[in-house]
């Protein structure tokens, strides 16, 4: 067994009220005060809109509204849908949507936090005694922890954005974090951890395709096997119990509701979601995985790596230390997403969001047994970084509302074209307050020597807090200036003929359709025998006429004026090929 040497000041561990207030600000900014922003957050929220607008069968078969495509896991429609339903009237339709991922965000966090607290109060982790005492107690140790993990989950780089989004990656980044918690628990209390364990598999199974459900539940074998430490055969039975009955809601619902055996059918295969998964693995998804995972996930990949290499050894067992819980238990569950990601025909942003939770939990273990020059390393990139990056937001948003210098002023004219500058105090203020707290941070962290474990993330922590809010608070019109497609739904409204019957939008994004579905009251289907066709697929659009002997005649043309490579075309339809 690897030994570790600590003292009891090393566990000192951060004011609650502090984690939580940091925690609740990086949750909350972001999701109100905008509208649904251009592909997978305006598809989402589309779904459900739909939803909330509409009839028991979209509830069944969810989807959005114009396209007959079924969604695969309803749970985070359904969940969206409730809230609009609920909220809408009161904070908009926008905002109670928003509270769905916010809501997945802080129990992921609740559940990586219990979950590294846990594992840290172990025997098989506690660091060496000393013959006169001043070790730290293992519950100190475990809450140090535990605070150390959810910093580092804060300071995830591409957690910002894709936190914010009203996307079914909220509520599968969720279920993962759940079942990591279940698993830790049932080492304790079987029936309490398979519980957990199954309301995770659950919600994953709700949420996603099945593919990524049976991955999960095989790399949860995996762990088991490998681990050193197993669970009670009570904590298997309640979680397959919790599990089934979770999956089962669904086609329940199906049953009880009498579909037809064909809408059954397409149903079931949204849900296995065969055309998304292919049997070998995916040279995009593998290489889009390796471009973009490095800066997605820093910091927590080095430090997941680091607590890899000193685990390595251990007991006299071939895998060494890596068969203790703290290390075995993530080990299956990173297997099973990486399997399911590089086996994805096109890998996303968002999916990119599962393989954090582990990783989280195996980085926290790092810390403790880090070198000096690492953490120096880690803290000096992010203090270097974060300032330079705050500094840029501050200089460009200046620029922009005073027009001073005119050349930087008018450089960020170009990207936005027709944007007014917004000013707000409250923004204003909030964005000085937290620039004053990061100075604060930077200067005790460089000042001082601090001696406690979680020293080498807590710059990181504060430096992507410190930009998303700045994003948030002086960026936020300007940004959602450049990813709403409201200016051009209201002038693709002056433009449609008042006795046209439907728009065929086949050749639309679902994230274009949702925002246009929202923004107008014009009628969207995916149907060629529409009087008009709308396209960002013009190619597409017009070869798909001449296959029906139809001839498009252009009738408007227009784009987003932050996007220069993407025309929407409306076209009116004549009946034969001219």
């Amino acid at each position: 067994m690897r030994s570790i040497r600590l003292t009891a000041a090393a566990t000192s561990t951060l004011p609650r009220f502090v984690l939580v207030l940091i925690t609740a600000i990086y949750g909350f900014l972001g999701i109100f005060g905008r509208d649904p922003w251009k592909n997978d957050d305006a598809a989402g929220f589309g779904a459900m809109w739909t939803l909330a607008n509409g009839s028991w069968l979209d509830w069944l078969l969810p989807h959005i509204d114009g396209r007959t495509e079924i969604l695969a896991g309803p749970l985070p429609y359904w969940l969206g849908a409730s809230l609009i339903g609920l909220l809408g009237p009161v904070m908009g339709p926008t905002n109670a949507a928003g509270l769905y991922s916010a809501g997945c965000f802080f129990l992921s966090c609740m559940a990586i936090w219990n979950a590294s607290y846990l594992l840290g109060r172990r025997p098989e982790v506690q660091p060496t005694a000393f013959a006169l005492g001043g070790q730290p107690e293992p519950r100190d140790y475990g809450r140090t922890l535990a605070d150390s993990a959810l910093m580092i989950f804060l300071a995830c780089i591409g957690l910002a954005m894709r936190a914010h989004e009203t996307t079914p990656a909220l509520a599968q980044l969720l279920g993962i974090s759940i079942v990591i918690y279940g698993m830790v628990r049932g080492l304790d209390k079987p029936l309490q951890g398979g519980a957990w364990t199954g309301l995770g598999l659950a919600v994953i199974a709700l949420s996603a395709s099945l593919w990524l459900f049976v991955l999960i539940f095989i790399g949860l074998i995996i762990s088991l096997i490998i681990c050193e430490v197993k669970p009670h055969p009570k904590w298997l039975a309640s979680t397959w119990l919790i599990a089934l009955l979770g999956i089962s809601v669904w086609p329940l619902l199906w049953w009880m509701s009498d579909l037809s055996t064909g809408q059954m059918q397409a149903a079931w295969q949204a849900w296995w979601s065969n055309d998304a998964i292919q049997p070998f693995l995916s040279a995009k998804s593998s290489g889009f995985l390796a471009r973009n995972l490095p800066l997605y996930a820093w910091p927590i990949w080095p430090l997941a790596l680091w607590s890899i290499w000193f685990w390595r050894k251990g007991a006299n067992n071939p895998l060494g230390g890596i068969r203790n819980p703290n290390m075995a238990l993530p080990l299956g569950i990173v297997i099973a997403v990486l399997v399911y990601q590089t086996h994805l025909k096109a890998l996303s942003e968002q999916s990119l969001l599962l393989i954090i939770p582990p990783l989280v939990i195996w980085a926290c273990f790092s810390l403790p047994i880090i070198k000096r020059s690492v953490i120096s390393f880690i803290d000096w990139f992010a203090l270097l970084t974060f300032t330079l990056v705050g500094a840029f937001i501050w200089v460009m948003w200046f620029a922009m509302t005073t027009n001073m210098p005119a050349g930087l002023a008018r450089n960020i004219a170009k990207k936005v074209p027709g944007f007014v500058p917004e000013f707000s105090w409250l923004a204003l203020l909030a964005a000085i307050v937290v620039t004053g707290l990061w100075v604060s941070v930077v200067k005790w962290r460089t000042s001082r020597a601090p001696k406690v474990i979680w020293r080498a993330v807590v710059i990181s922590a504060a430096g992507t807090t410190l930009t998303w809010v700045l994003l948030m608070t002086l960026w936020l019109p300007t940004i959602n200036y450049a990813k709403t497609y409201r200016d051009v739904a209201q002038r693709l409204v002056q433009v449609v003929p008042s006795q046209s019957v439907c728009i065929n939008s086949t050749h639309l994004g679902n994230g274009q359709l949702a925002s246009f579905v929202y923004f107008t009251k014009l009628k969207f289907k995916d149907d060629v025998n529409c009087d008009l066709w709308i396209s960002n697929q013009p190619g597409e659009a017009r070869k798909k006429a001449k296959q029906l002997d139809k001839s498009l005649e252009l009738i408007w043309e227009d784009r987003r004026v932050s996007d220069r490579n993407e025309r929407l075309r409306l076209y009116k339809v004549l009946s034969h090929a001219q």
